[in-house]
């Protein structure tokens, strides 16, 4: 196993250019492409960014309650329900949650791969990854 104890300016050039690759095979994936084009709707609706703020105000003044020690009434957790129903209503709201969660998974997915070569030093076998990050 190599450890690296410190950089060099070609190391570091190394990294930054294997990394810009990376970034630029994320921007070409046909599939990431409608999560940005998704994403991009998204922020020139002004309602469907309304109704996700809406949402997300209101859940996080629930979370703040439930963190302070207070219980949630029914009325509230059905209040933040029929928030989030017409959020997720609103199919260009939806397809903007559906970008994030794609997001996350292929960020988390990425992050896994990358931690696993600094624990082991090598490059993880699927299954080491899966066993470590979970499955997909």
């Amino acid at each position: 196993m190599s450890i690296i104890i410190g950089e060099s300016p070609s190391t570091t050039a190394s990294y930054k250019e294997s990394t810009k690759d990376l970034c630029q095979a994320l921007l070409d994936d046909p599939s990431l492409k409608e999560v940005y084009g998704a994403i991009d709707t998204f922020m020139e609706d002004d309602v469907a960014k309304g109704l996700f703020t809406e949402m997300q105000n209101k859940g996080e003044a629930l979370n703040m309650k439930q963190q302070n020690g207070l219980e949630l009434t029914a009325g509230e957790i059905e209040e933040y329900n029929k928030i989030k129903e017409a959020m997720l209503g609103n199919t260009v709201a939806k397809a903007f949650v559906d970008a994030q969660e794609k997001i996350s998974s292929v960020h988390q997915t990425i992050g896994g791969w990358v931690s696993l070569v600094f624990e082991f030093g090598r490059l993880p076998t699927e299954e080491e990854f899966e066993g470590h990050c979970g499955p997909g």
